[in-house]
């Protein structure tokens, strides 16, 4: 346990960013699961439109250091090669 105030206050501020940060993470993994099963269901349309809401989302996650900037690039990349992809196979 911490002994100064300072020190207290910021263990406080880290529980708090850890629990954000978690759910932030959270749901960025459970809309690029949507993604992926409409994609497998031939919505192509509908994956598009969640894609840019990914993009979203992964941008800010690499603008407050959640991921790393090359991690967020590759996710986007693979969701819109799968996209076109299956554009393709219609």
């Amino acid at each position: 346990m911490p002994t100064k105030k300072s020190a207290s206050k910021e263990l406080r501020k880290s529980k708090k960013r850890v629990i954000i940060n978690s759910l932030k993470k959270r749901s960025l993994k459970e809309l690029i699961k949507k993604i992926r099963k409409s994609i497998a269901e031939g919505k192509v349309d509908e994956s598009k439109k969640l894609a840019q809401e990914a993009t979203k989302l992964l941008d800010k996650a690499d603008k407050t250091n959640l991921m790393h900037k090359n991690t967020a690039a590759r996710k986007k990349s693979r969701i819109f090669k799968a996209i076109k992809k299956a554009s393709l196979k219609k």
